[in-house]
Protein backbone atom coordinates (compact mmCIF):
# COMPACT_ATOMS: atom_id res chain seq x y z
CA UNK A 1 0.00 0.00 0.00
CA UNK A 2 2.74 2.20 1.27
CA UNK A 3 4.58 1.34 -2.22
CA UNK A 4 1.62 1.96 -4.24
CA UNK A 5 1.26 5.92 -2.53
CA UNK A 6 4.79 6.54 -3.21
CA UNK A 7 4.25 5.48 -6.89
CA UNK A 8 1.53 7.92 -7.58
CA UNK A 9 3.58 10.78 -5.43
CA UNK A 10 6.09 10.21 -7.99
CA UNK A 11 3.87 10.27 -11.19
CA UNK A 12 2.41 13.72 -9.88
CA UNK A 13 5.47 15.01 -8.79
CA UNK A 14 6.49 14.32 -12.62
CA UNK A 15 3.61 15.93 -14.38
CA UNK A 16 3.96 18.94 -12.34
CA UNK A 17 7.09 19.15 -13.40
CA UNK A 18 6.43 18.61 -16.85
CA UNK A 19 3.76 21.63 -16.64
CA UNK A 20 6.60 24.10 -15.19
CA UNK A 21 8.73 23.56 -17.89
CA UNK A 22 6.31 24.12 -20.34
CA UNK A 23 5.29 27.34 -19.06
CA UNK A 24 8.79 28.33 -18.62
CA UNK A 25 9.56 27.07 -22.03
CA UNK A 26 6.82 29.22 -23.21
CA UNK A 27 7.27 32.63 -21.89
CA UNK A 28 10.82 31.82 -22.96
CA UNK A 29 10.00 31.56 -26.58
CA UNK A 30 6.82 34.64 -26.64
CA UNK A 31 10.48 36.86 -25.26
CA UNK A 32 12.10 35.75 -27.99
CA UNK A 33 9.63 36.37 -30.39
CA UNK A 34 8.45 39.67 -29.26
CA UNK A 35 12.48 40.56 -29.77
CA UNK A 36 12.20 39.65 -33.65
CA UNK A 37 9.31 41.73 -33.87
CA UNK A 38 10.60 44.69 -32.68
CA UNK A 39 13.63 44.24 -35.19
CA UNK A 40 10.77 43.82 -37.69
CA UNK A 41 12.19 44.72 -41.43
CA UNK A 42 10.14 47.39 -42.99
CA UNK A 43 7.29 46.89 -45.29
CA UNK A 44 7.91 48.01 -48.91
CA UNK A 45 5.46 50.62 -50.09
CA UNK A 46 4.55 52.58 -53.38
CA UNK A 47 3.56 56.33 -52.52
CA UNK A 48 2.51 59.40 -54.19
CA UNK A 49 3.49 62.94 -53.31
CA UNK A 50 -0.17 64.74 -52.53
CA UNK A 51 -0.69 68.06 -55.39
CA UNK A 52 -3.52 70.07 -56.15
CA UNK A 53 -4.73 71.03 -59.49
CA UNK A 54 -7.85 73.03 -60.86
CA UNK A 55 -10.53 70.23 -61.48
CA UNK A 56 -13.57 70.14 -63.78
CA UNK A 57 -15.79 68.84 -61.37
CA UNK A 58 -17.87 66.20 -63.59
CA UNK A 59 -20.10 63.18 -61.86
CA UNK A 60 -20.90 59.68 -64.38
CA UNK A 61 -24.61 58.94 -64.48
CA UNK A 62 -26.36 56.44 -66.45
CA UNK A 63 -28.52 57.34 -68.45
CA UNK A 64 -31.20 56.24 -71.45
CA UNK A 65 -31.59 57.40 -74.90
CA UNK A 66 -34.96 58.00 -76.22
CA UNK A 67 -36.08 58.86 -79.87
CA UNK A 68 -37.08 62.18 -79.81
CA UNK A 69 -40.77 61.23 -81.11
CA UNK A 70 -42.42 58.05 -81.38
CA UNK A 71 -45.76 56.70 -81.88
CA UNK A 72 -47.61 53.33 -82.22
CA UNK A 73 -49.44 53.22 -85.69
CA UNK A 74 -53.07 51.74 -85.08
CA UNK A 75 -56.10 51.83 -86.99
CA UNK A 76 -59.09 54.06 -85.28
CA UNK A 77 -61.78 51.90 -87.36
CA UNK A 78 -62.45 48.35 -87.70
CA UNK A 79 -62.15 46.60 -91.23
CA UNK A 80 -59.89 44.62 -93.70
CA UNK A 81 -57.01 45.76 -94.91
CA UNK A 82 -57.07 47.22 -98.45
CA UNK A 83 -53.44 47.82 -99.08
CA UNK A 84 -49.96 48.82 -97.51
CA UNK A 85 -47.79 51.70 -98.69
CA UNK A 86 -45.25 51.45 -96.89
CA UNK A 87 -42.08 49.06 -96.78
CA UNK A 88 -40.78 47.94 -93.82
CA UNK A 89 -37.46 50.27 -92.09
CA UNK A 90 -37.69 52.70 -94.63
CA UNK A 91 -38.06 56.60 -94.10
CA UNK A 92 -41.32 57.79 -94.76
CA UNK A 93 -42.58 61.82 -94.48
CA UNK A 94 -45.14 63.36 -92.39
CA UNK A 95 -49.36 62.87 -94.15
CA UNK A 96 -47.84 59.74 -96.18
CA UNK A 97 -50.85 56.97 -96.54
CA UNK A 98 -49.18 54.12 -94.84
CA UNK A 99 -52.55 51.71 -95.04
CA UNK A 100 -56.11 51.76 -96.76
CA UNK A 101 -58.97 50.12 -94.72
CA UNK A 102 -61.55 48.95 -96.98
CA UNK A 103 -64.38 51.30 -96.69
CA UNK A 104 -67.12 49.81 -99.17
CA UNK A 105 -69.39 49.69 -96.41
CA UNK A 106 -69.07 53.44 -95.10
CA UNK A 107 -69.09 54.73 -98.77
CA UNK A 108 -72.87 52.90 -99.41
CA UNK A 109 -73.82 54.54 -95.91
CA UNK A 110 -72.72 57.55 -96.80
CA UNK A 111 -74.58 57.29 -99.76
CA UNK A 112 -77.50 56.56 -98.08
CA UNK A 113 -77.25 59.33 -95.63
CA UNK A 114 -76.44 62.04 -98.73
CA UNK A 115 -79.87 60.90 -99.95
CA UNK A 116 -81.80 61.75 -96.45
CA UNK A 117 -79.77 64.87 -96.09
CA UNK A 118 -80.92 66.24 -99.69
CA UNK A 119 -84.50 65.10 -98.70
CA UNK A 120 -84.34 66.96 -95.70
CA UNK A 121 -82.65 69.58 -97.30
CA UNK A 122 -85.59 69.91 -99.64
CA UNK A 123 -88.26 69.79 -97.00
CA UNK A 124 -86.76 72.70 -94.53
CA UNK A 125 -86.64 74.67 -97.70
CA UNK A 126 -90.01 74.35 -98.48
CA UNK A 127 -91.23 74.77 -95.04
CA UNK A 128 -89.20 78.19 -94.65
CA UNK A 129 -91.38 79.32 -97.63
CA UNK A 130 -94.78 77.87 -96.07
CA UNK A 131 -93.45 79.62 -92.32
CA UNK A 132 -93.34 82.98 -94.56
CA UNK A 133 -96.68 82.78 -96.24
CA UNK A 134 -98.34 81.77 -92.58
CA UNK A 135 -98.81 78.40 -93.78
CA UNK A 136 -97.58 76.63 -91.03
CA UNK A 137 -96.70 77.12 -87.57
CA UNK A 138 -92.83 77.66 -86.77
CA UNK A 139 -92.82 74.96 -84.52
CA UNK A 140 -93.75 72.60 -87.68
CA UNK A 141 -90.76 74.76 -89.24
CA UNK A 142 -88.34 74.01 -86.76
CA UNK A 143 -88.86 69.97 -86.93
CA UNK A 144 -88.18 70.19 -90.35
CA UNK A 145 -85.25 72.21 -89.79
CA UNK A 146 -84.00 70.08 -86.91
CA UNK A 147 -84.27 67.17 -89.36
CA UNK A 148 -82.17 68.44 -91.85
CA UNK A 149 -79.19 69.85 -89.59
CA UNK A 150 -79.56 65.79 -87.61
CA UNK A 151 -79.06 64.19 -91.05
CA UNK A 152 -76.44 66.49 -92.19
CA UNK A 153 -74.12 66.01 -89.09
CA UNK A 154 -74.68 61.80 -89.62
CA UNK A 155 -73.55 62.51 -93.24
CA UNK A 156 -70.52 64.48 -91.70
CA UNK A 157 -69.53 61.67 -89.14
CA UNK A 158 -69.52 58.95 -91.43
CA UNK A 159 -67.00 61.23 -93.77
CA UNK A 160 -65.05 61.13 -90.72
CA UNK A 161 -65.13 57.13 -90.16
CA UNK A 162 -64.25 57.27 -94.14
CA UNK A 163 -61.15 59.37 -93.61
CA UNK A 164 -60.26 57.47 -90.62
CA UNK A 165 -59.79 54.38 -93.27
CA UNK A 166 -56.48 55.76 -94.77
CA UNK A 167 -53.92 55.95 -92.49
CA UNK A 168 -51.27 58.66 -92.52
CA UNK A 169 -48.21 59.21 -91.07
CA UNK A 170 -47.78 61.78 -87.80
CA UNK A 171 -44.73 63.07 -88.33
CA UNK A 172 -41.39 62.00 -90.52
CA UNK A 173 -39.75 59.19 -89.15
CA UNK A 174 -38.48 55.80 -89.92
CA UNK A 175 -41.38 53.02 -90.10
CA UNK A 176 -40.98 49.75 -88.02
CA UNK A 177 -41.64 46.16 -88.41
CA UNK A 178 -45.40 45.37 -89.99
CA UNK A 179 -47.48 42.82 -87.57
CA UNK A 180 -50.14 42.70 -90.34
CA UNK A 181 -50.25 41.88 -94.37
CA UNK A 182 -53.09 43.00 -96.78
CA UNK A 183 -56.55 41.47 -95.56
CA UNK A 184 -55.78 41.72 -91.98
CA UNK A 185 -58.82 42.59 -90.49
CA UNK A 186 -57.50 45.44 -88.10
CA UNK A 187 -58.98 46.57 -84.63
CA UNK A 188 -58.33 49.86 -82.68
CA UNK A 189 -56.52 47.61 -80.24
CA UNK A 190 -54.16 45.73 -82.89
CA UNK A 191 -50.48 47.18 -83.23
CA UNK A 192 -49.83 48.11 -86.91
CA UNK A 193 -46.23 49.26 -86.76
CA UNK A 194 -44.17 51.48 -85.14
CA UNK A 195 -42.99 55.12 -86.40
CA UNK A 196 -39.79 56.47 -84.98
CA UNK A 197 -37.97 59.75 -85.14
CA UNK A 198 -34.55 59.23 -84.74
CA UNK A 199 -32.91 62.30 -86.27
CA UNK A 200 -32.58 63.90 -82.88
CA UNK A 201 -32.25 62.11 -80.05
CA UNK A 202 -33.39 62.54 -76.22
CA UNK A 203 -30.71 61.64 -73.40
CA UNK A 204 -32.98 61.08 -69.77
CA UNK A 205 -30.77 60.79 -66.33
CA UNK A 206 -31.42 61.35 -62.98
CA UNK A 207 -28.77 63.30 -60.77
CA UNK A 208 -28.68 63.26 -56.77
CA UNK A 209 -30.48 65.89 -55.13
CA UNK A 210 -27.08 67.53 -53.39
CA UNK A 211 -26.06 68.44 -57.46
CA UNK A 212 -29.82 69.84 -58.00
CA UNK A 213 -28.52 73.35 -57.88
CA UNK A 214 -25.56 72.86 -60.31
CA UNK A 215 -27.43 71.74 -63.27
CA UNK A 216 -28.03 74.12 -65.56
CA UNK A 217 -30.45 74.46 -69.29
CA UNK A 218 -27.95 74.77 -72.46
CA UNK A 219 -25.10 72.75 -70.36
CA UNK A 220 -23.14 70.47 -72.48
CA UNK A 221 -22.94 66.78 -71.45
CA UNK A 222 -20.84 64.21 -72.65
CA UNK A 223 -21.94 60.70 -73.54
CA UNK A 224 -20.73 57.10 -74.34
CA UNK A 225 -22.57 54.14 -75.76
CA UNK A 226 -21.68 50.48 -75.47
CA UNK A 227 -20.03 48.97 -78.61
CA UNK A 228 -18.06 52.30 -79.62
CA UNK A 229 -15.15 54.45 -78.18
CA UNK A 230 -16.96 57.74 -79.86
CA UNK A 231 -17.76 60.39 -77.59
CA UNK A 232 -20.77 62.10 -78.01
CA UNK A 233 -22.57 65.50 -76.81
CA UNK A 234 -25.85 66.83 -75.93
CA UNK A 235 -27.24 70.03 -75.25
CA UNK A 236 -29.80 70.16 -71.59
CA UNK A 237 -32.89 71.45 -72.61
CA UNK A 238 -35.35 70.23 -69.69
CA UNK A 239 -35.13 69.98 -66.23
CA UNK A 240 -38.16 68.67 -63.88
CA UNK A 241 -39.31 70.77 -61.69
CA UNK A 242 -39.12 68.78 -58.54
CA UNK A 243 -37.30 65.81 -57.00
CA UNK A 244 -38.52 62.54 -56.92
CA UNK A 245 -39.32 61.40 -53.24
CA UNK A 246 -38.85 58.18 -53.85
CA UNK A 247 -35.38 58.29 -55.12
CA UNK A 248 -34.41 61.42 -54.10
CA UNK A 249 -33.12 62.57 -57.45
CA UNK A 250 -33.84 65.25 -60.45
CA UNK A 251 -34.68 64.14 -63.89
CA UNK A 252 -32.75 65.47 -66.50
CA UNK A 253 -33.10 65.84 -70.55
CA UNK A 254 -30.43 66.61 -73.23
CA UNK A 255 -30.84 66.32 -77.12
CA UNK A 256 -28.45 65.25 -79.51
CA UNK A 257 -28.54 65.29 -83.16
CA UNK A 258 -28.07 61.23 -84.28
CA UNK A 259 -25.61 62.06 -86.88
CA UNK A 260 -24.81 58.75 -89.25
CA UNK A 261 -27.86 57.36 -87.44
CA UNK A 262 -25.51 55.67 -85.28
CA UNK A 263 -27.24 56.12 -82.07
CA UNK A 264 -30.16 53.66 -81.10
CA UNK A 265 -33.47 54.56 -79.03
CA UNK A 266 -33.62 52.45 -76.07
CA UNK A 267 -29.99 52.10 -75.15
CA UNK A 268 -27.97 53.11 -72.03
CA UNK A 269 -25.30 55.88 -72.29
CA UNK A 270 -22.91 56.44 -69.67
CA UNK A 271 -23.05 60.32 -68.62
CA UNK A 272 -20.25 62.43 -68.31
CA UNK A 273 -22.37 65.99 -66.80
CA UNK A 274 -19.88 69.30 -65.86
CA UNK A 275 -20.78 70.34 -62.59
CA UNK A 276 -18.30 73.32 -61.65
CA UNK A 277 -14.19 73.81 -61.45
CA UNK A 278 -12.44 73.23 -58.16
CA UNK A 279 -9.49 75.17 -57.41
CA UNK A 280 -6.60 73.77 -55.42
CA UNK A 281 -8.60 70.12 -55.45
CA UNK A 282 -6.78 67.33 -54.08
CA UNK A 283 -7.43 63.74 -56.44
CA UNK A 284 -5.86 60.31 -54.95
CA UNK A 285 -5.64 56.70 -56.57
CA UNK A 286 -9.21 54.75 -55.95
CA UNK A 287 -6.89 52.08 -54.84
CA UNK A 288 -5.39 53.73 -52.03
CA UNK A 289 -8.71 54.01 -50.16
CA UNK A 290 -10.06 52.10 -47.53
CA UNK A 291 -13.73 51.88 -46.76
CA UNK A 292 -14.46 51.47 -43.06
CA UNK A 293 -17.18 51.69 -41.20
CA UNK A 294 -19.22 55.63 -40.85
CA UNK A 295 -16.19 56.73 -43.39
CA UNK A 296 -13.12 55.71 -45.19
CA UNK A 297 -9.60 55.97 -44.35
CA UNK A 298 -5.81 56.07 -46.06
CA UNK A 299 -2.49 55.78 -45.27
CA UNK A 300 -0.26 58.25 -44.81
CA UNK A 301 3.82 57.59 -44.62
CA UNK A 302 5.49 60.02 -42.03
CA UNK A 303 8.65 59.46 -40.94
CA UNK A 304 9.00 56.02 -42.58
CA UNK A 305 5.66 55.08 -40.42
CA UNK A 306 2.13 54.19 -41.84
CA UNK A 307 -0.28 56.71 -40.47
CA UNK A 308 -4.18 56.59 -40.99
CA UNK A 309 -5.74 59.03 -41.79
CA UNK A 310 -9.45 59.79 -42.23
CA UNK A 311 -11.36 61.54 -45.18
CA UNK A 312 -13.67 62.80 -46.80
CA UNK A 313 -14.22 61.85 -50.40
CA UNK A 314 -16.88 64.33 -52.92
CA UNK A 315 -17.00 62.77 -57.04
CA UNK A 316 -15.03 60.30 -58.29
CA UNK A 317 -13.74 59.91 -62.01
CA UNK A 318 -12.59 56.27 -63.88
CA UNK A 319 -9.77 55.82 -61.83
CA UNK A 320 -9.52 59.09 -58.91
CA UNK A 321 -11.33 60.15 -56.29
CA UNK A 322 -12.33 64.09 -55.24
CA UNK A 323 -11.10 64.59 -51.34
CA UNK A 324 -12.25 67.25 -49.46
CA UNK A 325 -10.92 66.57 -46.16
CA UNK A 326 -8.69 64.79 -44.80
CA UNK A 327 -5.08 65.16 -46.86
CA UNK A 328 -3.14 68.21 -47.84
CA UNK A 329 -0.74 69.15 -50.14
CA UNK A 330 2.67 67.38 -49.91
CA UNK A 331 1.55 64.66 -47.82
CA UNK A 332 3.20 60.67 -48.89
CA UNK A 333 0.10 58.91 -49.90
CA UNK A 334 0.61 54.83 -49.82
CA UNK A 335 -1.02 53.56 -52.98
CA UNK A 336 -0.20 50.07 -52.78
CA UNK A 337 -0.08 47.19 -49.76
CA UNK A 338 -2.85 49.27 -48.08
CA UNK A 339 -4.98 46.11 -46.92
CA UNK A 340 -1.80 44.44 -44.95
CA UNK A 341 -0.73 47.69 -43.16
CA UNK A 342 -1.30 48.63 -39.67
CA UNK A 343 -0.61 51.72 -38.09
CA UNK A 344 2.64 52.94 -37.18
CA UNK A 345 3.93 50.13 -38.54
CA UNK A 346 7.61 50.77 -40.44
CA UNK A 347 7.21 51.17 -44.15
CA UNK A 348 9.80 51.60 -47.25
CA UNK A 349 8.69 53.86 -49.51
CA UNK A 350 9.33 53.90 -53.23
CA UNK A 351 7.74 57.27 -54.73
CA UNK A 352 6.14 56.92 -58.32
Amino acid sequence: MNLKKFSISIIVILLLGLIVYRIFSNVEEESKNNDKGGKKSPMAVNAIVISEMDYANTISLSGSIEANETVEIRSEVSGVVEKIYFTEGTNVSKGQVLIKVNDIELRAQLSQAQTRQSLAGENERRAKLLLQKEAISQEEYDIASAEFRSLKAQTQLIQAQIAKTTIRAPFSGKIGLRNISPGTYVTPSLLITNLVNTNQLKITFSIPEKYAAKVQVNSIIKFKVAGTSEEFEAKIYAIEPSIDITTRTLQVRAATENKNNSLFPGTYANVELPLDVVKNAILIPTEAIIPIQNGKKVFVAVNNMATERRIKTDTRTENNVLVIEGLKKGDTLITSGIMSLKADAPVKVTLQ
